[in-house]
């Protein structure tokens, strides 16, 4: 499995995850334009995504989705009130419905982790394949304790680190804002990150990707420092970690 996030902030998301049968996106929160010229980038035709994995339908995640399915027809998956709720937004598509809280595509199975966010039936996965193991969670105020076992000792997560809390406070959004963001509905802030990456990391994990990283209230150094701390806290080490930008492709992840 290869992994690459094409974009990744307030301004849209992106991923693609690639095996030998299938190529699949999850969400398209940027213009098509984007994804497309992503995509030729790395010498893959639009045509071939024939999956894409939706998180829940805020602008910077489905942004791109209306034309792109419209001119390459691929199924999107999605629960059944996020499937009412984009159609309202992007019209008729092809879909599929998770099933009993996954989705088996092609090689990959992918279980449905419920996320907390202000938005219609919000949710993150875990993408399996063969030995290995992706978690992906962005846009969630806080992660249910039921799920930290299915979440724990995987190979690669994807996770978000939105804000550091003074930089927050102190920064250009109004106190409503502030409230959206820090509340159980918002998003992870930098510490919270942390914490739970501490709790999940195991033997097998073999990189951690910062993702959705607020542009006006933190920084790259300020989540890779509060990581450290963290880590320290806990008498941990992991070093291989890596920062997911806006409109820039990450490297690629093979696992």
């Amino acid at each position: 499995m290869k992994i690459k996030v094409l974009s990744s902030g307030s301004k849209g998301n992106s991923t693609i995850i690639i095996t030998n049968k299938v190529k699949v996106l999850i969400d398209i929160g940027t213009t098509c334009a984007y994804v497309e010229s992503a995509l030729r980038d790395i010498d893959i035709d639009p045509n071939d995504i024939t999956h894409i994995l939706i998180t829940h339908d805020h602008v910077d995640h489905i942004k791109g989705l209306k034309v792109f399915a419209k001119k390459y027809n691929p199924i999107i998956h999605v629960t059944e009130k996020l499937k009412d709720a984009l159609e309202k937004q992007v019209g008729n598509f092809n879909y599929e419905i998770y099933d009993d809280k996954k989705s088996i595509i092609e090689d990959i199975v992918v279980d449905i982790i419920k996320t907390s966010h202000d938005a219609t039936d919000s949710v993150g996965f875990i993408i399996k394949h063969k030995a290995s193991s992706l978690v992906y969670i962005t846009d969630t105020g806080y992660i249910n304790s039921k799920y930290y076992e299915q979440l724990s000792n995987n190979t690669v997560y994807i996770l978000e680190s939105n804000h550091d809390v003074k930089m927050l406070r102190e920064g250009p959004y109004p106190y409503y804002l502030q409230q959206r963001v820090i509340s159980d509905n918002g998003h992870l802030s930098n510490r919270q990150a942390s914490s739970y990456l501490c709790k999940f990391i195991g033997a097998n994990t073999k990189k951690i990707v910062f993702a959705h990283i607020s542009e006006h209230n933190n920084t790259e150094e300020k989540v890779i420092d509060t990581f450290n701390d963290e880590l320290n806290k806990n008498n941990m080490k992991f070093k291989n970690i890596m920062i997911a930008r806006q409109n820039e492709c990450t490297e690629f992840i093979e696992i």
